[in-house]
């Protein structure tokens, strides 16, 4: 029989116990006076602690952080500061009303977006001021600032809707005589403060404006970007241009004061809770004389091509060794101190808009257009590495050819005949016809040679410049004739239309390869990747990524990092075919047959010899049809290479416009003056 288990514990212990009641009792007694204390405050304090806190409460003040300064290669300033004064109304003491209409004014707007245009109907108009005090307020400050208070109104609804718990500005930079009446008469201005601002100034004006970009409050949406993961609401960042680029750099770090105020919004004590962080310093690549000469040289030849309607142009100036830009810019231009304060849409697109030639938009990045005869080194690389064509062989040049089952002529400008014409040659005088037929080879050969080489020197795809906004372009093969075509069926089929204006239909031929091989046709370059494609030619075959930044430096000047970027990749040029192609480029700036020979009449060419071909593409658009202007060239220089391309819409023949400005523009880089504008008489496409 097994005998039950018995419980074998020890018997509790006298010493045991007692300690056990002695700890009993502490954590009584511990919770007594914890008791005690929480009715103490509640029950016989409770009434002074609620007012206390009825009438005092605590908040953050932000404390702008200065953003960096931005400068050229030599130290001199682009981007600086300016303190400015602003009017704002602190959101949480206007009328409950005035936030309820705004909030639902901003949910109606927001709903008539959501539906297709067309069906939106009226626009959602400004709720009136809430109550009849508001309306007093608004009075006494349009008085002040000589604004109306529906002006007030507008902006007040708007920023609410946009970002409810924000101060509203009502305007920036206003004079010192406007904030001392308000801040001397502050009780006839509840809820209005005057605070101060760093706005972004630019010394220089209009030099370089495309590529400063603009600063702004941080939007809802930025918010969610993992960029801005740090960022709070409320901080002002870089929205274009290298603003925006360099944000992370130079916006440094806010600062923030905690302020107790009581129930009338008066001040009952402060202290800093946090010392903003001045932004960084980026230092660039650029030569703001050399910029200052460019965009000179560009508007003079736009000037010289006023009569053909010339409005518009571009330039690149670059060092093909690294990519490192010297000098960029597009026309027409403008002053971005405009733009450093609020302005009205009316006032933006009077100044900005397509009526005032779009002078924000920059052409030397994100316009694209047919190159002209510029392209033809791209299409005399494709010819010499496929085999169908060698340096030494020679084609007669009659002035036009027939091609394709209908004998349609294809023709050099005016029809010149050239007789007897090589690699060499072919650049020097610009033939068409040798480029026509060696399209029309490169068409048959599987792979499309032509469109590949194209490619591998940088066009069809974004460069990968530190500036937003790039374009990537267009090398137009037959794949993308086919996917065109299939969008306009759709389209047509979608809408019940004969034509969507995306494609003609039609299907890829060997003229489309004639086209390209002249720069002509779909063909859509921008001026940057060009300079990147001549690039490649001056440097054997790097294939360079364009950069403005060159480092970030402290306060003092010191490097905190630098901002060099490495070639992309590197392309197998044959050394005889590019010494055949880069002595057909130097003979059409020197030679005695050279397309802008007479441009360069008198520059060293020993010192520093230039290679370079003018180009002229004939335009349509909605504009009509027209003549685009265009010169790319390099000089070899052991320890002073640079790269130009500049094009001018509407601008003629090459050698008319864009030449002499590129000329101009290396007369500064390595004389440090500009000469007499002078055109040239080519008239070769």
């Amino acid at each position: 029989m097994i005998d039950p288990v018995h419980d074998r514990r020890p018997p509790t212990s006298p010493q045991l116990a007692l300690r056990v009641a002695m700890l009993g009792g502490v954590a009584l007694v511990l919770f007594g006076i914890i008791f005690f204390r929480l009715w103490y405050l509640q029950i016989l304090d409770g009434d002074r602690y609620l007012a206390q806190a009825q009438t005092n409460r605590v908040r953050l003040e932000r404390i702008q952080a200065p953003r960096g300064a931005v400068v050229d290669r030599n130290g001199n300033t682009l981007i600086a500061n300016r303190q400015a004064t602003l009017v704002q109304l602190d959101v949480e003491q206007l009328p409950e009303e005035a936030r309820v209409a705004a909030l639902e004014w901003g949910q109606r707007v927001t709903q008539r977006l959501k539906r297709p245009k067309g069906e939106r109907g009226p626009g959602v108009p400004i709720p009136p001021v809430a109550t009849e005090e508001l309306r007093i307020l608004f009075e006494r400050l349009g008085e002040v600032l000589g604004m109306s208070v529906d002006e007030i109104q507008r902006r007040t609804v708007q920023q609410i809707a946009q970002v409810p718990y924000a101060r509203v500005t009502v305007k920036t930079d206003v004079p010192a005589t406007q904030r001392d009446f308000i801040k001397e008469r502050q009780e006839k201005f509840p809820g209005v403060e005057v605070s101060q601002k760093f706005l972004r100034r630019y010394p220089e004006g209009k030099l370089a404006s495309q590529l400063v970009g603009t600063v702004g409050e941080i939007s809802p949406e930025e918010l969610e970007d993992e960029r801005y993961r740090d960022v709070t609401q409320g901080t002002i960042i870089g929205k274009e241009g290298l603003e925006r680029a360099y944000d992370r750099f130079l916006r440094g770090r806010d600062g923030a004061t905690r302020i107790v105020v009581n129930a009338q919004g008066q001040n009952r004590g402060q202290g800093r809770a946090r010392e903003p962080v001045v932004g960084r310093t980026v230092k660039l690549t650029l030569d703001l004389e050399l910029q200052k000469a460019a965009q000179e040289a560009l508007q003079r030849g736009i000037a010289s091509a006023a009569g053909r309607g010339s409005r518009a142009g571009a330039f690149v100036a670059m060092d093909p060794r690294n990519g490192a830009i010297l000098a960029l810019g597009s026309a027409p231009d403008f002053d971005p101190n405009d733009l450093a304060r609020p302005i009205s849409q009316e006032a933006y697109d009077a100044r900005y808009g397509d009526e005032a030639g779009a002078p924000r938009f920059n052409r030397a990045i994100s316009a694209s257009y047919p190159t002209g005869s510029i392209f033809k080194p791209i299409t005399a690389f494709a010819g010499l590495a496929e085999g169908v064509q060698t340096p030494t062989s020679q084609i007669n040049d009659s002035g036009c050819i027939e091609v394709g089952a209908n004998n349609e002529p294809r023709c050099n400008a005016g029809k010149t005949a050239y007789g007897a014409v090589d690699m060499r040659r072919s650049l020097e005088v610009s033939s068409n016809i040798y480029y026509y037929l060696l399209g029309q080879r490169l068409d048959a050969i599987d792979g499309e040679p032509l469109q590949k080489w194209a490619r591998q020197l940088g066009l069809g795809k974004t460069t990968g410049i530190d500036l937003p906004g790039e374009f990537g372009g267009l090398v137009p093969d037959r794949k993308w004739r086919e996917r065109v075509g299939q969008e306009e069926a759709e389209c047509r089929k979608r809408r019940k239309v004969r034509s969507c204006g995306i494609s003609d239909m039609r299907p890829w031929t060997f003229g489309d390869n004639l086209n390209l091989a002249i720069g002509q046709g779909d063909l859509q370059a921008t001026p940057l990747q060009m300079a990147v494609a001549y690039a490649a030619i001056a440097n054997n075959g790097r294939i360079v990524r364009p950069h403005l930044g060159a480092r970030v430096e402290d306060d003092e000047g010191r490097l905190v990092e630098s901002l060099r970027q490495p070639p992309i990749e590197r392309i197998d040029m044959n050394a005889d075919h590019r010494a055949a192609i880069m002595a057909g480029l130097r003979d059409a700036a020197s030679g005695g047959s050279g397309t802008s020979t007479d441009v360069f009449e008198g520059w060293p060419h020993g010192r520093f010899p230039v290679f370079g071909k003018t180009g002229t593409a004939n335009v349509v658009n909605a504009q009509g049809q027209f003549e685009q202007s265009w010169y790319a060239a390099f000089v070899q220089h052991e320890k002073k290479p640079i790269v130009v391309v500049a094009t001018i819409e509407k601008g003629g023949y090459g050698a008319a416009t864009a030449a002499p400005a590129v000329r101009q523009i290396l007369e500064q880089f390595y004389f440090g003056r500009v000469g007499e504008f002078t055109s040239g008489d080519s008239r070769t496409n």
